[in-house]
């Protein structure tokens, strides 16, 4: 007996998702459902046709309007999991539908502000009987259970580092980057709140700061990675205590991070309006409107790269193990990079989530509620491979 999939928002994650379901969730059905149900049907469409003619699934296209809290407890019953493709801001009246529903629920994150909001709904979650879990795409989502696996492959673990971007595998001018998910988003990302573990306590730290030089194979070479925000989610709150530090950077191409920080000194990112001409202009929109569509790239193949390191002991040594995933756009789908670890990610917790993997009721963090062992597995099934090197540091002799 196979499970029924709902999945909210038919964009490029929610369609990534949905075929990742269609192929390893043991799904009987799945409903694409979408504000604009023309959009849903396109991409029920296109699974259709890259989907094995032996598939069983049924697909079907649905509107919802997320808004509408009854309209979306009406859509949601009878579902096996519920997956939130929708934007950030609108997880929190997910997870209320859901809770009512008693559909069990995961999200692609992205805003540790909303995250804290959904945690507010855990007992009403765990009085309803199931699990969210937010912040199950790739970063928030991906890197941290990574990091629970490398914390799980050492007796002992003192720090977490993390690095990761999405870029295009050719750089292009002005900025080196291919824009591979919403600008303001993006913003956002660089100039939110970023909290990390420093010196076994939870601290918050200015985003868009301690830039610092990154080497990865080819075909990447150097990079620079610098702080931005959310990517941690809930982990320096859960390995409070455990660690002493755990912290999270971009990697981007050398060169855009000055880029961007010359913009935002001449204030062509700030949020204050301007008056130009007679008109009311808030900088930062305007921003998004003209460069987005000039490093959209649509053509050009993507890549996604994300490095952690845990440093600890094993076997009573100091070590370093080191967790590498290079993912590349796959022609043969025509799946970016950033759609596969994204969408896959978050469609292997919603299949846990419906075949009763997941034991821990309320709305739970990922970190500690997905086992990553059989995460990291899952990752294999789907092609995306995780390198593992262990390296035990030699104590220097003091003279």
């Amino acid at each position: 007996m196979g499970y029924y999939y709902l999945i909210l928002g038919a964009g490029r994650q929610g369609t990534a998702c949905a075929y990742d379901l269609a192929r390893f969730g043991e799904a009987d059905r799945i409903t694409l459902a979408d504000a604009n149900r023309d959009y849903a049907q396109k991409s029920v469409d296109r699974l259709r046709r890259l989907l094995s003619p032996s598939t069983k699934t049924q697909l079907e296209a649905a509107a919802v309007a997320v808004q509408n809290h009854s309209e979306l407890v009406d859509r949601l019953r009878g579902a096996g999991a519920v997956m939130s493709a929708v934007p950030y801001y609108f997880n929190p009246l997910v997870a209320k539908a859901a809770i009512e529903a008693a559909v069990p629920m995961c999200d692609l994150g992205g805003d540790i502000e909303v995250v804290l909001e959904e945690m507010r709904l855990s007992n009403l979650a765990k009085a309803a009987g199931i699990s969210i879990i937010p912040d199950c795409g790739l970063a928030p989502g991906m890197n941290n259970l990574l990091a629970v696996y490398g914390m799980q492959r050492l007796d002992e673990t003192s720090s977490v580092q993390i690095r990761c971007g999405g870029l295009p595998q050719t750089p292009r001018p002005p900025l080196g980057y291919r824009l591979v998910f919403n600008l303001e988003g993006m913003l956002n990302n660089y100039f939110g709140k970023a909290f990390v573990l420093r010196n076994g306590k939870v601290i918050e730290i200015e985003s868009f700061t301690e830039l610092e030089e990154i080497r990865f194979p080819k075909p990447l070479g150097e990079c620079e990675a610098f702080v931005t925000a959310g990517a941690t989610s809930t982990c320096p709150w859960t390995f409070e205590g455990r660690l002493n530090s755990y912290d999270y950077k971009t990697v981007r191409y050398p060169g855009h991070y000055e880029k961007i920080r010359l913009m935002r000194e001449m204030g062509l990112l700030d949020r204050r309006p301007v008056t130009v001409k007679g008109a009311t202009v808030v900088p930062r929109d305007l921003f998004v409107k003209v460069v987005g569509d000039k490093i959209a790239f649509p053509e050009d193949s993507d890549l996604v790269v994300l490095r952690v390191i845990c440093r600890g002991r094993k076997n009573r040594k100091p070590v370093e193990l080191v967790l590498d995933v290079l993912e590349l756009y796959d022609p043969a789908t025509g799946f970016s990079a950033m759609e596969r670890t994204t969408g896959f990610s978050t469609a292997i917790v919603a299949a846990m989530l419906a075949r009763g993997d997941i034991k821990d009721k309320g709305v739970v963090p990922l970190e500690t509620a997905v086992p990553a062992g059989p995460f990291v597995k899952e990752l294999s099934r789907r092609g995306i491979a995780v390198k593992e090197k262990m390296l035990y540091i030699k104590n220097k002799r003091k003279r």
